[in-house]
């Protein structure tokens, strides 16, 4: 199986999964502890996400959060409050210091998920 670039090193546990595996009770604790932000405002977006959905997330969205989770506290809120009409993959892409081919290309499962926590 070819590794996805949304295998994302904060969680090992994720490398080789499918992404509609459900993420279970150990991977859906490393993630509520990952998204743990610097801002309350996307601290309540996230609690109210995981109140909601924790018990159906699956691998897939695990790897996606772990995507936004690059995002800045500032370009989080801005994308939660759809204050800016710049993708998350074009704002994640920006503050890489990485080469080309680390860049994430648009994934449907990223958006899928912002529009779960702006629910």
């Amino acid at each position: 199986m070819q590794e996805s670039l949304l295998d994302h090193p904060s969680d090992p546990g994720l490398l080789g999964l499918p992404d509609d595996e459900p993420l279970g009770d150990a991977g859906l604790n490393r993630l509520r502890w990952r998204c743990r932000r610097g801002l309350l405002e996307n601290d309540l977006f996230f609690q109210k996400f995981f109140q909601r959905h924790g018990n159906n997330l699956t691998v897939g969205n695990a790897r996606a959060i772990y995507e936004i989770m690059r995002l800045t506290d500032n370009d989080l809120l801005d994308i939660l409050l759809s204050r800016t009409d710049r993708s998350v993959e074009e704002l994640i892409n920006n503050h890489q210091e990485l080469d080309q081919e680390t860049k994430i290309a648009e994934k449907p499962g990223i958006q899928e998920v912002i529009n779960l926590l702006k629910g």
